[in-house]
C-alpha cells in the first residue's frame, strides 16, 4: 500500500507542476495589469517603473521560477487591484465556497442515491420513469437558469428565502460559517439547490446504472435462486457492490462543485472563491487568477488521492492488481 500511495503522490506532484505552468502562461497574456492599476493621467515613465517593480519585465522563465517558488513556500503574493495578500483573500472566501459545495453534495447524495436505487429496482414503473424524465430535464437546463427560476419563485413570488448574499455568519477563528445562524442557513438553501440539482442527476443515474449491472450478474441470480430474501439481495449484496465506483464519482463531484460554483456564486452574489475569480478577471488581476487555478487543481489532486486510497481499501481487486505492488 505504501508503494501505491507514493506512486500516486509522485503523479500528483507532476500534475501540480503542469497546472502551475499552465496557470502562469495562460494568465500572462490576458491583458496588461499595469493599465488597470494606474489612472489615465499616469505617465509612461511611471507605468514602466511600476512594471519593473512588479517584475513584469523579467524573462518569462524567471517570472515562472519566482511564481513557483512563492507557491511552494505559501507566499501567494498580493492582488494588483486591492494590494491585499492573496492568501488572506482566498482564506476569507474559502469557507463560503466549501460550505456551499458540502451542502450541495449532501443534497445530491441524500436524494440521488435513494432515487437511483428505486429507479433501478422499479425499472418499468410509472414513478421511476417520471423521475428519469424529470432528472433529464434538470440536467439539460443551464445552472444559471435554474438559479434565476428559484430566485423568482422562492424569493420574488413567495418571499420565503433571500435571493443574494450569505446572510448572517458566525466567526470561529478564521472560519466563518452559515450553519450556526438561521439567516445564514436560509441564505444557503437556494444556491445549494441550484448547484446540487445537476450533481443529483449524475449521482442518481450512476447508482441506477451500477445497480442494474450488478443485478444482472451471476452471483445475484444465484442468491435469488437460493431463496435469499429480496431485501437482503438488493441492499446487502447488490447495493454494496454498486457503491464501489460511486465512491470515486462522489469524490470527483465535490471537486467539480468547488471548481464550477462560479456561475452559482455569480447568480446569487455568494461571496466565495468563484466570485473572487470573476472579479479578478474583470480587473485583470493576474496573480489572483493564477493562484485560484492552482488551488482548484490542488483540491482536485487531494480529493483524487483520497479516492484512490479509499478505492484501494474497499476494493480487493485493486489490492491484488500488479500496480498496487
Amino acid at each position: 500500500m505504501i508503494a501505491f500511495i507514493l506512486r500516486r503522490l509522485l503523479q500528483s506532484i507532476f500534475v501540480m507542476l503542469a497546472v502551475s505552468l499552465l496557470a502562469f502562461l495562460l494568465f500572462r497574456y490576458v491583458g496588461d495589469p499595469v493599465a488597470v492599476m494606474v489612472g489615465q493621467e499616469t505617465s509612461i515613465e511611471d507605468q514602466e517603473r511600476l512594471r519593473e517593480q512588479l517584475g513584469l519585465n523579467d524573462p518569462v522563465w524567471t517570472q515562472y521560477t519566482r511564481f513557483l517558488g512563492n507557491l511552494v513556500t505559501g507566499d501567494f503574493g498580493f492582488s494588483y487591484r486591492t494590494r491585499q495578500p492573496i492568501g488572506e483573500m482566498i482564506l476569507s472566501r474559502m469557507p463560503a465556497t466549501l460550505e456551499l459545495g458540502f451542502v450541495s453534495l449532501l443534497i445530491s447524495l441524500i436524494v440521488g442515491i435513494p432515487a437511483g436505487i428505486y429507479t433501478a429496482l422499479k425499472n418499468d414503473g410509472v414513478i421511476a420513469n417520471a423521475i428519469l424524465i424529470t432528472t433529464l430535464i434538470g440536467v439539460s437546463i443551464p445552472t444559471f437558469v435554474i438559479g434565476i427560476f428559484l430566485i423568482y419563485l422562492f424569493g420574488v413570488q413567495l418571499g420565503w428565502l433571500p435571493t443574494f448574499g450569505r446572510g448572517d455568519t458566525v466567526a470561529i477563528g478564521w472560519w466563518t460559517t452559515n450553519f450556526l445562524t438561521v439567516d445564514g442557513l436560509r441564505a444557503l438553501i437556494l444556491p445549494a439547490l441550484t448547484l446540487g440539482i445537476y450533481q443529483l442527476t449524475l449521482t442518481m443515474r450512476l447508482v441506477r446504472s451500477e445497480m442494474q449491472d450488478v443485478m444482472n450478474t451471476d452471483f445475484i441470480k444465484f442468491a435469488v435462486a437460493r431463496g435469499i430474501d429480496y431485501r437482503s439481495v438488493h441492499y446487502r449484496h447488490a447495493l454494496r457492490n454498486s457503491m464501489v465506483p460511486v465512491v470515486t464519482i462522489i469524490g470527483l463531484q465535490f471537486g467539480g462543485i468547488i471548481a464550477f460554483s462560479i456561475v452559482t456564486e455569480s447568480v446569487f452574489q455568494w461571496p466565495g472563491m468563484g466570485l473572487l475569480f470573476l472579479d479578478s478577471i474583470k480587473f485583470v488581476d493576474i496573480p489572483v487568477m493564477s493562484v485560484y487555478l492552482v488551488i482548484i487543481a490542488l483540491i482536485f489532486v487531494v480529493i483524487n488521492l483520497i479516492v484512490d486510497i479509499l478505492y484501494f481499501v474497499i476494493d480487493p481487486r485493486v489490492r491484488l492488481s500488479p500496480e498496487a505492488g
